[in-house]
């Protein structure tokens, strides 16, 4: 294990924690994949059964697109949770980071016929960059892949329809900025649903928001500087994601 791939362990293992931190877990289940930098198509993945806060940089599972395991590990990988991250990470170039969610705000605006709604701040945001994909139960079967990839098209932000939220990047922090803003966005449709029609924003005002939204912009960071806060913010509560055994 060479060092880059070490301190990219790090810096997943702790995003498992900061998601465990925000409340972004569903049991043991889901997933954030990270591409390992090298000639071989390699990528980290929790270990399945653990979870998101027992996740450590050396506990992180190696695996191949066809999710087998790579070297040695004590720990077994969900296969039927990484067909969808496979399918994007096989086609999309850029694809080196993919985050699912199931949160109960991204799973609602999921549920609803109209989706996501341009009427709050976060929306307003990433206008015209999320896709649709439509349910097809559980995601075990590697044919849905092409289908999926051929939705999201040149967007980085998904919502699965009836099942919850996809975000793509070229780095952890950039693909965490990109979901963080999409379930915000949803966070808020839900809360504002309970108070009746939302005040719709116009679509050149979203426009607008979308063309001023640098978060995203490597050149401005790509959200770097949120992922290392809350990476600090995760260290008061607990290090142990860091560590490495053996």
């Amino acid at each position: 294990m060479n060092e880059v791939e070490r301190a990219l362990r790090v810096q997943l293992a702790g995003t498992y924690r900061i998601f465990a931190m925000l409340g972004w877990t569903e049991l043991i289940y889901n997933h954030i994949t990270l591409r390992v930098p090298g000639p071989q198509t390699h990528f980290l993945i929790n270990p399945f059964g653990l979870h998101y806060s027992e996740v450590t940089a050396s506990n992180l599972v190696k695996i191949d697109l066809d999710g087998n395991i790579v070297g040695p590990s004590i720990h077994r990988v969900n296969p039927a949770g990484f067909v969808v991250h496979a399918a994007i990470h096989r086609a999309v170039a850029d694809a080196h980071c993919v985050m699912h969610t199931h949160t109960t705000a991204g799973l609602a605006v999921a549920c609803s016929e109209a989706g996501l709604e341009n009427s709050n701040f976060y929306s307003a945001q990433i206008d015209g960059r999320v896709a649709y994909h439509d349910f097809e139960g559980i995601t075990v079967r590697a044919d849905e892949g092409a289908r999926l990839v051929a939705n999201l098209g040149d967007k980085r932000l998904m919502i699965l329809r009836n099942h919850g939220l996809l975000a793509v990047g070229s780095t952890i922090a950039q693909c965490f900025a990109r979901l963080w803003t999409l379930n915000r966005a949803c966070e808020i449709q839900l809360a504002s649903a309970a108070l009746g029609a939302a005040r719709p924003i116009t679509p050149e005002v979203s426009a607008r928001c979308t063309r001023d939204a640098l978060q995203f912009d490597p050149a401005y960071g790509a959200g770097q500087d949120v992922l290392d806060a809350l990476l600090r913010q995760v260290d008061k509560i607990d290090s142990s994601y860091k560590e490495f055994v053996g």
